[in-house]
């Protein structure tokens, strides 16, 4: 958006306005490669006089299929050279700003070449760039690619390998974010744990989050995305130091049965996993835990599941998501035999999640009677409407979109994108019942 904007486009609200609609899609497993085509089917039926772009990783890695049967985008364009969207969004319509012949160099038809992976994709300068997110919180992508190489997993063939940007990029990002009004920084990338590998001698995450902590004032910093076996132990006690880092973890464990780890190309297991949650809440023990649980790869056993189980049990992580084995081309694990029928494979992913339910409304529990700062997103009944004021919003325990909400009951107005120090009166299913703490005079 940044980058169009610059280049004279302008967005608009009402879709039937636009000359031009873009879906960014996702390809990384099928379920997502059907919504993707399908966002492009319902927006050319909904608005047939606007040019389609298809872009993002579903482009970047089925081009030549899409050209040929996905008539209705009209062009395509892939992640690894964002520089060229004005550009691919300009050779769609002649008469839009820097309208005319299509450049060869770029994907902005089937069948074209990829250009090679560019290094960050920040437009620059960093920080200018619109805001999609809820007020006060924004996502700075700190990496690109990935380099773990899981065999079930295709963001490496989407992607490409790990690309970090400097410490320097990300912290001048921060500081122009920081300066808008942004409360909450949420850092992002395939596997930030692993951010700097790629730049030996410049620290990795620890580093960056020490230059982040140089930053003056008071915010939110929030990990999104951090592999179990490459997770620093040194990130806990950063946390430990400085509050502002939120002691929230986001680690996509994925099972807990050793043999099946190794077959996904991962290190661990899941006593291996368990001393991992047990030494992240010795030292922090309000620290909040996430996961993702992988279900029906090739040759899981009912053994294997019932370890997972059990591990589920004893780790009694916050929250914990679960998928099915997703069968994606040219990964290692594609050809792997003993395949898991899909049925068994749904039947065990609503066993996890049934079990998950009330493993999460308990750990939400704890919360209830203590006081915490809420960063309010916006209201759902202002309290001039009769019934008294009720805002959305969220505390450190709930990341964006994933997890539950706060409620939070007002009879003065609050503003969105404000941290507002509450009290936790209660619960209603994953969700946090609050009210302000009054200021003293």
């Amino acid at each position: 958006m940044a980058l169009l904007n610059s280049a004279g486009w302008s967005a608009v609200e009402d879709p039937s306005e636009a000359d031009l609609i873009i879906v960014n899609s996702c390809a990384f497993i099928e379920s997502a490669k059907r919504e993707s085509i399908n966002a492009v089917l319902t927006w050319r039926t909904q608005y047939p006089r606007a040019k389609i772009l298809l872009a993002g990783c579903l482009a970047q890695r089925y081009a030549a299929e899409l050209s040929l049967s996905l008539p209705e985008a009209d062009g395509l364009f892939g992640n690894t050279a964002l520089e060229g969207i004005a550009a691919a969004a300009s050779a769609l319509l002649p008469d839009s700003p820097g309208g005319g012949e299509p450049p060869p160099s770029l994907q902005t038809l089937a069948g074209l070449p990829l250009p090679p992976p560019s290094g960050g994709s920040a437009p620059k300068p960093p920080g200018t760039r619109p805001l999609l997110s809820p007020p006060g919180s924004a996502y700075v992508k700190i990496s690109e690619g990935c380099d773990n190489r899981c065999s079930f997993c295709a963001i490496p063939l989407i992607r490409g390998s790990l690309r970090s940007r400097t410490p320097a990029d990300v912290v001048a990002e921060c500081r122009a974010l920081l300066g808008r009004g942004v409360r909450e920084l949420c850092l992002i990338g395939q596997d930030i744990a692993s951010f700097g590998d790629d730049r030996p001698g410049e620290g990795g995450l620890p580093a960056l989050l020490e230059a982040i902590a140089a930053i003056p004032g008071h915010f939110w910093v929030r990990l999104l995305y951090l592999h179990p076996d490459r997770l620093p132990l040194s990130v806990p006690q950063i946390m430990v130091a400085d509050r502002r880092f939120l002691p929230y973890f986001d680690i996509p464990l994925q099972h807990a049965s050793g043999p099946l780890l190794r077959a996904m190309n991962r290190r661990g297991d899941g006593e291996r996993y368990l001393n991992l949650v047990r030494t992240i809440r010795s030292a922090l023990p309000d620290a909040v835990i996430r996961s993702t649980f992988l279900v029906g790869f090739p040759g899981e056993t009912e053994e294997d599941f019932e370890r997972l189980l059990d591990f589920q049990e004893q780790a009694a992580l916050d929250w914990a998501g679960c998928f099915t084995y997703s069968r994606e081309e040219h990964t290692p694990a594609y050809t792997m035999k003993n395949r898991v029928p899909r049925s068994l494979a749904a039947k065990r992913k609503r066993i996890v999640e049934e079990r998950q339910q009330g493993i999460s409304e308990g750990r939400m529990e704890r919360f209830v009677g203590r006081e915490y700062e809420v960063l309010i997103e916006e209201p759902f009944r202002k309290p001039e409407d009769g019934a008294g004021g009720l805002y959305l919003g969220r505390t450190y325990c709930q990341a964006p979109e994933v997890d539950g909400v706060s409620l939070v009951q007002s009879e003065t107005e609050l503003v969105p994108g404000d941290l507002i120090q509450c009290r936790v009166r209660g619960r209603a299913g994953f969700d946090l019942r609050l009210e302000p703490i009054p200021k003293l005079r």
